[in-house]
């Protein structure tokens, strides 16, 4: 039987995980990009290279957008496309902490079929394939029921809970935070988080794995304005991020300004 897309997902994420622990603790080769001053490693760049020979060489036909890879018009035409972060919270990676991720997604016509979030060193496999649910080492995720934003504990950082962000008071929510946005994403979907928010412009690679986690778990994500994110889209980022169960969602929605964000947040 030929391998599904999200068995693909998941050998080309542990692959990745063998490669990237190899790194973990010796010369990483940290540079900065001038773009936006981010920081890549070697470790960053032979993962992106390994998923690459993995997922193309699989796929052929399926188009291609990595963080660490030159984009290209060329996946705009695709049917299928990868979606690929191979080091999600490169910063994390380098500071020797535990909770960076790899983030892999399938899109097919602009909605995520297939998706992996693994944290090698936590041995944390998120999984979800469209309409067959979603997992954390094989066990189903559900997102919490939590509807109110006062009582929520919400992965956020700092900058957006501003007072210019909010139409009226902040709310009274429990703050946290990871560095990798798909851990974020995999967490709410746990129900270990009641939501997840960001009000930065979102790269696809980030958040297309997560997306699916969350859908599949009964969560709900959008933009910063509560529109529907379509993926593989000409400019592939977003204008922030909204996930929670739909109550929640809706009641963080509406507490928002909808005047633009200050940079920073």
């Amino acid at each position: 039987m030929p391998e599904s897309d999200l068995a693909l997902l998941i050998r080309a994420a542990r692959a990745a995980a063998r490669i990237a622990t190899t790194y973990v603790g010796g010369a990483l080769g940290v540079r900065y990009k001038a773009a936006d001053g981010s920081p890549v490693t070697d470790a960053d760049m032979a993962v992106n290279s390994a998923l690459s020979d993995i997922l193309r060489g699989a796929r052929p036909g399926y188009g291609w957008l990595s963080e660490e890879s030159a984009d290209s018009d060329a996946r705009l035409g695709a049917e299928h496309v990868f979606i690929v972060d191979p080091i999600d919270g490169t910063r994390s990676f380098i500071e020797g902490s535990d909770s960076w991720s790899h983030s892999l997604a399938i899109a097919r016509h602009g909605q995520i079929t297939a998706a992996v979030v693994y944290l090698p060193m936590l041995d944390r496999l998120y999984e979800a394939d469209l309409g067959g649910g979603a997992r954390l080492n094989g066990n189903a995720l559900r997102a919490s029921d939590t509807g109110d934003a006062d009582s929520a504990h919400v992965l956020v950082t700092r900058p957006a809970l501003d007072p210019r962000h909010w139409a009226g008071a902040v709310p009274r929510l429990a703050r946290h935070h990871r560095p990798s946005i798909a851990y974020r994403l995999g967490l709410v979907a746990q129900g270990r988080f009641d939501a997840m928010l960001t009000l930065r412009a979102s790269w696809e690679w980030d958040i297309a794995a997560g997306a699916l986690l969350l859908s599949e778990a009964g969560a709900r994500m959008t933009d910063r304005h509560g529109a529907a994110i379509r993926f593989n889209a000409p400019e592939p980022r977003h204008d922030g991020i909204v996930a929670a169960n739909p109550m929640l969602h809706s009641d963080l929605l509406s507490r928002l300004s909808r005047k633009p964000p200050p940079q920073g947040a």
